[in-house]
């Protein structure tokens, strides 16, 4: 019973559109079993919900959808974290794990990561430009969104394929079924990432620096305690484990998609080759389209109506934004992909309200950067025949499994006059971000 209920929970998130078509329809909110949940499909609703945070509450917006085994869960015993995260927390305790966070990806930091994003999409490319053909999630979009991420949170280079390789295991081991043996061995990664990430708290706690870790650790304890307090530890190390894993593994996500739909439509395509200056509102289009977090969990603090729904104290609610951004009554042909159109930022791809994303300025700007190299340098890039597209089964990290694209092999081995990228270099511990 409990594997076909899996079998169907992996279809819905495979293929979540009919689903959301059907909540919109329905009077009032559809209830869900595979997700366990009511499914607020509607923008209106979705708003409204993330507007009234005191009723319904974040605290289990990451719940798993899979119980790791004790064996599994005892070598997760011999890790740090499991303290409440900025994205499962309310209230004061919010705002408080929040402020660091805006502080550190704000504009002007972004802006200064911005050239590095740049050299490290350019050098990527450069890795397979003259081979003619590519698989993009491992090549690419599983390795751009760590290197830039570990460089604002000021991870030794070295150490960010062992932290990106740690978050993916970490969703593997709460959200999918896995053999006891894997869930044991998925379990071993992300205690190794976190000792990774526990070294680096220690150390900013004692040697301050000008990144994106030193605020998190001075966020969560005073200095001047000799060595960072046990406490200190497992709350330093629960969020920037959710920071790492949101963002890396959510823009992995995003270049996968965006590629993905605008490979799909060839003449958005062609019209973008031919138009660089659509590039924006590709991206806000492609995320709106088929958005990588396609939602997130509620509980409702006290009985409310929602929708025309009466809700208990404690209902759990699937709040689904990539539902939202299919809803016709805020985006006229909702399930046409449209580079061209109008008011594209006007979606919920990045959330809403006080929990909207921190870091959708940065994940949009690495979508960009990498629109720009692709176009440019493999303008003929398509689809490869004989792989067809399967996408993940997940609701919060939706992207192709593999996407294996091909191109004529001469594009690869030039620029444009005057437009060559730097290729990545060697880099010490960041310093400044």
């Amino acid at each position: 019973m409990e594997h076909e209920l899996h079998d169907k929970l992996d279809e819905l998130m495979r293929g979540p559109y009919p689903l959301y078509a059907r909540a919109q329809a329905a009077e009032g909110l559809l209830r869900v079993p595979e997700l366990d949940a009511w499914l607020v499909a509607r923008d209106a609703d979705v708003r409204e919900v993330l507007r009234r945070p005191l009723e319904f509450s974040s605290a289990n917006a990451l719940r798993p959808d899979v119980l790791p085994s004790p064996a599994a869960l005892e070598v997760l015993a011999g890790g740090f974290g499991g303290r409440p995260v900025v994205v499962t927390s309310d209230g004061e305790r919010h705002q408080r794990l929040r402020a660091p966070l805006v502080r550190a990806l704000s504009p002007a930091r972004v802006a200064a990561a911005a050239p590095y994003a740049r050299e490290r999409a350019a050098a990527l490319v450069d890795g397979f430009a003259e081979d003619g053909r590519v698989e993009l999630m491992s090549a690419y979009a599983m390795r751009l969104p760590g290197d830039v991420i570990g460089r604002i949170v000021g991870l030794d280079p070295a150490d960010v394929p062992l932290v990106v390789h740690g978050g993916h295991r970490a969703e593997q081991l709460l959200f999918r079924p896995l053999p006891e043996a894997e869930q044991i061995a998925a379990a071993e990664d992300v205690v190794a990432m976190q000792h990774v990430l526990d070294r680096c708290a220690r150390d900013r706690y004692v040697r301050p620096r000008e990144d994106l870790a030193t605020e998190i650790v001075a966020s969560v304890a005073e200095p001047g305690q000799g060595e960072l307090p046990p406490d200190g530890r497992h709350e330093a190390v629960a969020h920037l484990q959710n920071l790492l894993i949101a963002g890396h593994l959510t823009t992995t996500a995003l270049i996968g998609t965006t590629v993905l739909h605008l490979l799909s439509h060839r003449d958005q395509w062609e019209l973008l080759r031919e138009r660089p200056d659509l590039i924006p509102a590709a991206v806000e289009e492609a995320a709106r389209y088929d958005g990588a977090l396609q939602g997130f969990r509620r509980v409702t603090t006290r009985p409310v109506a929602l929708a025309g729904t009466e809700l208990p104290a404690g209902a759990e609610l699937f709040v689904a934004f990539g539902a939202a951004n299919r809803d016709a009554l805020r985006h006229p042909r909702p399930d046409t992909f449209d580079i061209t159109r109008d008011a594209p930022a006007r979606h919920l791809a990045f959330g809403f309200g006080a929990h909207a994303c921190v870091g959708a300025q940065l994940a949009r700007e690495q979508l960009r950067i990498t629109v720009e190299e692709l176009t440019r340098r493999l303008p003929g890039l398509r689809l490869a025949e004989g792989h067809p597209v399967t996408m993940r089964p997940t609701m919060i990290h939706r992207s192709p499994e593999e996407l294996h694209l091909t191109w004529p092999v001469a594009q690869g081995r030039y620029t444009l006059p005057g437009t060559a990228l730097p290729g990545a270099s060697s880099c010490g511990t960041v310093t400044n971000t």
